[in-house]
């Protein structure tokens, strides 16, 4: 893994769809469907420690043809205090295969939605790339524990389409 990145302030990122730019901080999409760690019900926010593994989590879902077709926005956001950010290191993930691209289990989900319900950041190793890590925010309790930095609107680089 990686070292955590960390600056003196702690940054997190992620791409939305541009039309869902003013709606980054509200975990509907993850309370609706779910997602890799909270089953249905919960709000989360999925985000990512640095801009790279953000896109990169949206590629593996939409793929890069439609980052290309489709205007994005990339937000980062700032968490208040990082004392608040609960680590999981990989050994502490009771199944490794839970780091790896595949479908999550409901004790993948439950394993989680555990730690969200305790606490408002839960900073997680990365599916897509075994040395980035993924901030998940508990929206249920976060509210008041980070705030919006700066959205601008994503190019692709087109090389990336075939």
């Amino acid at each position: 893994m990686n070292p955590l990145p960390w600056d003196g302030k702690w940054h997190a990122w992620r791409l939305d769809r541009e039309v869902f730019k003013n709606t980054w901080n509200s975990g509907i999409g993850a309370q609706q469907s779910g997602g890799r760690w909270n089953p249905p019900g919960r709000r989360v926010i999925y985000a990512s420690a640095d801009p790279s593994t953000a896109i990169l989590e949206v590629a593996a879902h939409a793929g890069f043809d439609m980052l290309d077709r489709v205007p994005h926005v990339l937000t980062r956001f700032e968490v208040l205090d990082s004392d608040l950010i609960k680590i999981v290191q990989p050994e502490d993930v009771p199944n490794p295969n839970w780091l790896t691209p595949s479908q999550p289990s409901p004790n993948q989900q439950h394993f989680a939605d555990e730690l969200l319900a305790e606490h408002p950041f839960v900073l997680i190793p990365s599916a897509v790339s075994d040395h980035s890590w993924n901030l998940l925010v508990s929206c249920d309790i976060a509210a008041d524990k980070f705030q919006l930095v700066s959205q601008e609107r994503f190019g692709l680089d087109t090389r990336l389409v075939k």
